[in-house]
Parts: structure tokens; sequence; C-alpha cells
């Protein structure tokens, strides 16, 4: 069995969602990155957002700060030196030019030593999608792929040229190539279609939290659908993201949750990436509990398939929390199930 890994989430792109208006300054995404490597987690997370959702304008009087997460993890990786970035996730239909990203995400994996993973997505907002570009009619899952086949070629060919339905380009010399030999990619989402996505291409799936019972047929479909396209399942990494809050006993930790801005944001989310959830109590599919609950569903989660605790949310009100929460499960949790 291949070792366990756990990593946290950074919040570049999380104020107002799923967490409070003022948050992640940058000096508080320093203390957090800074945090993680201390507390031994294997990597830090960040998403990516490019302008304001409608539901988030309506609560909130003053807009919140979106980093673009490449350029914060050149920032974070000089004043690191283990920790590990990846973008949880990487809206790939979100960015026009595909040939500049592969040049950022390049250029950032060797500036970062080799300490870069890419998660890439559609987006759980398409009014995003559609405010980046309002006259499009992108089915966003082929664009996806699509831009993930285009990084790939640069990647690996000295000159390429790509003439897709979304992304065109020609003869173009692309270096230096990342750093790593093979750059880890992932897909981040439920959809059935990035199970397929991932076993003919990818290093690993980041799907949305879910219960052991659900995650496991999924798991199983994975690798069958890997070892299909002739490639290794067991090199396929399934890191599912889920929210964390860790209290004294079960009740104190939900009714802590239950008041964060993290809980009112998953409940926004049963509308389009979660609405396969609606019946199922936020707690009982996270990593809400006291230590011994949360221990416990780690490893059925392991059980089920689980490699990678991906970008893990940490619910919390303030920054104080929130380090708090990470070395409460860093101290308590990580020994228990790594």
């Amino acid at each position: 069995m291949r070792k366990l890994l756990v990593s946290a989430g950074l919040p570049t792109g999380m104020e107002g969602l799923t967490y409070p208006i003022p948050f992640s300054d940058p000096a508080n995404l320093l203390r957090i990155a800074l945090h993680a490597e201390t507390l031994g987690y294997h990597s830090v997370w960040g998403n990516d957002h490019m302008t304001t959702q409608n539901y988030v304008r309506a609560e909130f009087p003053t807009p919140p700060r979106f980093w673009e997460p490449l350029v914060t993890y050149a920032w974070l990786a000089a004043a690191t030196r283990t920790l590990r970035f990846g973008t949880g996730i990487l809206v790939l239909p979100m960015r026009r030019d595909i040939v500049v990203t592969a040049k950022q995400i390049a250029t950032l994996d060797h500036l970062s030593g080799g300490r870069l993973e890419l998660g890439v997505g559609i987006g759980a907002y398409r009014e995003e999608f559609e405010a980046l570009w309002p006259d499009s009619d992108a089915h966003r899952g082929d664009m996806l792929e699509e831009g993930v086949a285009a990084l790939q070629l640069l990647f690996s060919r000295r000159e390429a040229s790509f003439h897709g339905q979304y992304y065109k380009f020609r003869n173009v010399e692309f270096s230096p190539k990342p750093l790593q030999a093979r750059l880890p990619i992932y897909y981040g989402g439920n959809s059935p279609n990035h199970i397929a996505r991932v076993a003919r291409s990818a290093d690993g799936w980041i799907p949305a939290a879910m219960p052991p019972e659900h995650l496991r047929p999924l798991v199983e479909r994975l690798q069958a659908a890997t070892a299909a396209a002739g490639r290794d399942p067991d090199a396929i990494a399934v890191a599912p993201q889920f929210i964390v809050h860790l209290g004294k006993t079960n009740e104190d930790a939900v009714a802590r949750f239950k008041q964060s801005q993290m809980y009112r944001h998953l409940m926004s989310l049963r509308q389009s990436t979660l609405k396969d959830q609606a019946g199922i109590p936020m707690e009982a599919i996270n990593l809400v509990g006291s230590v011994d609950q949360v221990v416990e569903r780690a490893v059925r989660l392991r059980e089920a398939g689980v490699s990678h605790f991906l970008g893990l949310y940490f619910a919390a009100n303030d920054v104080q929390e929130l380090l708090d929460q990470m070395q409460l499960f860093a101290e308590q949790v990580m020994p228990r199930i790594t």
C-alpha cells in the first residue's frame, strides 16, 4: 500500500466563500504555509477564482481578495524548503492562452525546485466562466480535457503544434520543460467523466468529500478503467478534499462547524458540485467530530481507497483557529492514520 499523504488547504481564493472577509492577507498566507511545513504536511493546495460569485456579492459589502495561485506559490516557495504546492484546482477553462499558462507552470516548477503539483478542473461556478467568456457556449469539460492534452504536449515535445476546438498554437519551441520528469496532474471533480480522463492520462483524482461507501465503488471503477488503458492503477492517487473541524466531543465539533462560513459555503454548493449529496448531513460526509471519531472515519476512507487527504480545509472563522486546528490534526490524527 502506498504511503498515505496529508496536505492542507491554502485560502488563495476563499474569502467570502469558506472564510469571512477579511481573512487571507499575504501575511496570513505565509503563516499558514510555514505552519504546514513545520507540522509535516506534505503540501498546501490553493484554489482559483477570477471574479466574485453572485451569492458572495449579496452577502458581503466588501469584495473578497482572490490571489492568483501560481504567482502566490512563487512567493511562498522562496520562504519554504520542503513544502510542496498544489493547485486545488486551477480552472483551465478560464485561462485563454494555454501556452502562457504552461510557461507559468514550468517556470514555477523550476523556481520552487520541483515542488509543484497541478490539479485542474472546470470550476464550481459557471457564472464565473460566463463573466470571462460572455459569448461562449463552450463545453467546459471538453475544454478542460483539451487544455490538459495541450499542456502535456508542450511539456513533452521540443516543438509543439496543437489544433483543437478551443486551443490552437503552431510550432512552439517550449523551453524549459518542468523540472520534474513528470509533473503530477490531477483532475478535480466528482463527474464520472473525470474518472475516464484520469484513467487515460492523469496522475490523480480529486473528488469532493463523500462517505466511504460512496467512494469505494468509484475507486474500483477508476482502477478498472486505468488497467483497461494499460496503466498501473496503483500509480493513480485518490485524493479527495474534506473539511475538518475537531472538538472535545462530537457535539462540540458539529456545533462549531455549523457556525462557520465554511458550512454556509458547503450548503451553497448543494446546488452545483455537491447536489448528489443533498440528503446527507455535511458533518457526516466530512472529518468533523472528536479526535477518535475523525480517526475512525479517516481509517475507513483509507480502506475505501484514499491515498491522499488532499488540501484539507479547516473550518474556522479566524486565522488563529485555523492554525490551531491544523496543529491538532497534525499532532493527534495524522500519527494514527499515516
